[in-house]
């Protein structure tokens, strides 16, 4: 999938941000399983953690 939109990052025990590590644009693989399958309009789009992403292929 292409990556479309990402999150603030998770909050670390300190209040501080962690930086997510896939950016906008980034083409990346994740579990036939994985996310949340949503649809806006005609466009569809699958929710995900950072954490379910398997491999970010470019």
């Amino acid at each position: 999938g292409e990556v479309v939109q990402v999150g603030s990052g998770k909050r670390n025990d300190d209040g501080s941000r962690q930086e997510m590590e896939v950016k906008v644009g980034d083409k990346v693989l994740y579990s036939k399983y994985a996310g949340t399958d949503i649809k806006l309009g005609t466009e569809e789009y699958v929710l995900l953690s950072e954490k379910d992403i398997l491999a970010i292929v470019s």
